[in-house]
C-alpha cells in the first residue's frame, strides 16, 4: 500500500466582512424605518402599501423608471391643482450616496396620507367575495320562496326603469372616473383606496345588471332593456346622465375625487338610494332590492367616504398649503354643487311612481343637504352658499 498523496485545495477565511455581520444603530430593530407608521407600530397594510410605488423624491436615486413618450415620467404632482408639503420643491438630484438636496426628505406630503380602510390586494378580495355570497344568497332565498309574486305591477315598472337606471351611474362612474383618478394619484396609498372605490363601483354595477336578469326570469312581464331607454331619454333621468358624463370628464384627479364622494354622492347618490329606494322598497312588498342597493350605500358611506376625509382633510390643514387648498375646494363645490342639486331635483317626478309613497322628496333633499353640510364641516371647509338652491 502506497501513502495516499496529499492534494492542495484553497483554504476557506471566515472574515466577517459581511454586511449583516457588522453592528449598526439600529441592528436589533425589528421595524421598517423608511417610513413613519401612523399607529405605535406599523400595521400590516403600511407594510404592503406605504413606499411600494417609488419615487425620486424618497428612494428612487436613479429617477424615474418609466415616462411618457413627451419626456413626462412617473406620477407628475400637477396632475392635480391641489398642493401637499413640499410639492413646490425641486425634484432632487438622485445618484447612489447623494442623500437630499439641502433639505430634509421625504419632502413631499402627500406621502402622509393612510387609508383608515387599511386596503390592499387581499382586503378587496376578501371583501367583494363575501358582498356577492350574501347578495347571491339573499336573491336564491327570494326565488325559492316567490318572494318576487308580492310585487304590485307599479313596483315592477319602477325597479325595472330607475333601479336599473342607477347602474349605468356606477358602472360610468367606477369606470371612467376613479379607475383615471387610480392611475394619476402620486403615491401607492392613495392608489389602493381609489382603485377599491372603483372596484366597489363597478361591482355594484355588476350586482344590478345581475339582479335585472333574474328578474327578468322571474317576473312575466318584467321589461329588462327599459333601463337603457330611461337613461337615453327619460326626462327624470337627464340631469343624473348629464352630471355623471361630466364628472367622467374632469382632468384634475383630486377634483374628480371630491366631486364624486363629496358633493355627487350624498346629494344625489344617498338621496336615491336611501331617500326613496331603500323606503319605498319595502312599502311595496319588496325586501330584495333594498339588499342590493343597501350593499352599495354601506360602500359609500362606511368605506369611500372613510377614506375620502382624511385624504382632504390633510390637504385642508396642509402646513405649507392649506388656504391653497382650501380656496380651490371652494371653487370646485361652487362648480359642482349647483349641477348635483339641479339633477336631484329633475328626479323629483320619480318619487310619485311607486303605489306605496315614500316620504316626501322635500324632505329627503333636505336630509341629503345636512348631510352634505356635516362632510364639508369635517373637512374644515365653508358650507356653500350653492347648497341654499
Amino acid at each position: 500500500m502506497t501513502e495516499a498523496q496529499q492534494r492542495s485545495v484553497p483554504v476557506v477565511h471566515f472574515t466577517d466582512a459581511e454586511a449583516g455581520a457588522k453592528t449598526f444603530p439600529d441592528s436589533d430593530s425589528r421595524r421598517y424605518n423608511y417610513y413613519k407608521p401612523a399607529g405605535r407600530k406599523q400595521t400590516h397594510y403600511e407594510d404592503m402599501t406605504v413606499e411600494v410605488q417609488p419615487d425620486p423624491r424618497h428612494y428612487l436615486s436613479q429617477g424615474w423608471l418609466y415616462g411618457f413618450s413627451n419626456g413626462v415620467g412617473g406620477y407628475p404632482l400637477n396632475w392635480t391643482a391641489l398642493k401637499a408639503w413640499g410639492t413646490d420643491r425641486p425634484e432632487p438630484e438622485r445618484f447612489p450616496g447623494s442623500g437630499g438636496k439641502g433639505y430634509d426628505w421625504p419632502a413631499l406630503g402627500w406621502h402622509e396620507f393612510r387609508d383608515p380602510n387599511e386596503e390592499w390586494e387581499l382586503t378587496l378580495y376578501r371583501y367583494n367575495a363575501n358582498v356577492v355570497r350574501q347578495l347571491n344568497g339573499n336573491i336564491e332565498n327570494a326565488r325559492q320562496s316567490k318572494a318576487f309574486d308580492l310585487w304590485n305591477a307599479a313596483w315592477v315598472r319602477f325597479v325595472e326603469r330607475n333601479v336599473g337606471a342607477w347602474m349605468h351611474v356606477d358602472h360610468g362612474l367606477g369606470l371612467y372616473l376613479f379607475a383615471n383618478a387610480n392611475r394619476r394619484a402620486p403615491t401607492n396609498m392613495h392608489n389602493n383606496a381609489i382603485s377599491v372605490n372603483s372596484m366597489h363601483r363597478i361591482r355594484s354595477a355588476q350586482d344590478l345588471a345581475l339582479y335585472n336578469l333574474t328578474l327578468s326570469e322571474e317576473i312575466d312581464d318584467f321589461n329588462g332593456t327599459a333601463h337603457l331607454e330611461t337613461w337615453n331619454s327619460d326626462p327624470a333621468w337627464q340631469g343624473v346622465r348629464e352630471v355623471a358624463e361630466q364628472l367622467t370628464a374632469i382632468d384634475d384627479w383630486c377634483e374628480a375625487i371630491f366631486a364624486a364622494n363629496v358633493v355627487f354622492e350624498p346629494l344625489v347618490g344617498e338621496l336615491f338610494r336611501s331617500h326613496l329606494v331603500m323606503h319605498a322598497a319595502p312599502r311595496n312588498g319588496d325586501f330584495v332590492t333594498p339588499t342590493i342597493v343597501g350593499a352599495e350605500e354601506y360602500d359609500f358611506a362606511e368605506r369611500d367616504l372613510r377614506y375620502t376625509k382624511p385624504m382632504f382633510q390633510l390637504l385642508t390643514n396642509d402646513r405649507e398649503f392649506a388656504d391653497h387648498n382650501r380656496a380651490l375646494l371652494g371653487e370646485w363645490m361652487a362648480a359642482w354643487v349647483p349641477r348635483a342639486i339641479s339633477a336631484a331635483r329633475t328626479l323629483q317626478p320619480i318619487w310619485s311612481q311607486p303605489e306605496h309613497k315614500p316620504p316626501r322628496f322635500e324632505d329627503g333633499l333636505d336630509a341629503a343637504k345636512n348631510r352634505f353640510a356635516g362632510i364639508v364641516t369635517d373637512l374644515n371647509l365653508d358650507v356653500p352658499k350653492e347648497l341654499a338652491q
